[in-house]
């Protein structure tokens, strides 16, 4: 006749069951986020290459001997930089990594710095006008606030005027010398170009010293 089946103790774990279900817990958590960094790592060598290629045709763009390969090295790069770009954005997103887009809207302190202003005569006090430096979000927290400038009440600013060449003032009509040069000075005529008449007592004088 079998004896009784051992019954399973129904307590609460002791420490060291507690001790080796965190040591467990722990493991995942390293195993996965080597996966992750595996991951990641490998899906930034296309990036690498892309970049080695964009620097070989920023060269060609530098040793152009003319203006038609200049043309056409300039699109090349210019091509290259775009796609190394959304490459980057994309590997981004597929790690939950997202810019801000914060363009428009009112200032928060909690994802932005502000780092200038400028005076807008329509959009509200405050408003995000241009970022200097995009902003990060991965998943719902900031991983990098965006520095940005924001309006101010007051008439745009009217962009400096660009002065060609020989639109300067004209130094004959204000009265100025230009540096470097001397001021015109009138001619100096002779007492026989002048043609003065004579004084009486100059003719007096001569008289007198021929005598």
């Amino acid at each position: 006749m079998n004896g009784p089946a051992p019954t399973t103790p129904t307590g609460p774990p002791s420490e060291l069951d507690k001790l080796r279900r965190r040591v467990e817990a722990l493991s995942r958590k390293r195993d996965e986020a080597e996966a992750r960094l595996h991951a990641l790592l490998s899906s930034l060598l296309p990036l690498d290459d892309l970049l080695g290629d964009t620097r070989r045709r920023a060269s060609a763009l530098h040793e152009a001997r003319s203006a038609r390969e200049a043309t056409a090295a300039a699109v090349a790069l210019s091509e290259q930089i775009d796609a190394a770009h959304l490459m980057l954005r994309g590997e981004f997103a597929r790690h939950d990594l997202s810019p801000m887009e914060v363009v428009g809207k009112v200032v928060d302190p909690a994802e932005m710095r502000v780092v200038g202003t400028e005076a807008h005569p329509s959009a509200p006090d405050g408003t995000v006008l241009r970022e200097k430096v995009t902003g990060f979000r991965l998943g719902t927290s900031t991983l990098r606030p965006a520095q940005v400038v924001i309006a101010v009440p007051g008439p745009a600013a009217e962009p400096e005027p660009v002065a060609a060449a020989g639109d300067g003032p004209d130094p004959a009509a204000s009265g100025e010398t230009p540096a470097g040069s001397r001021r015109a000075q009138p001619r100096r005529t002779t007492r026989s170009q002048r043609k003065l008449p004579h004084k009486p007592s100059a003719g007096r004088r001569r008289r007198s010293r021929r005598s």
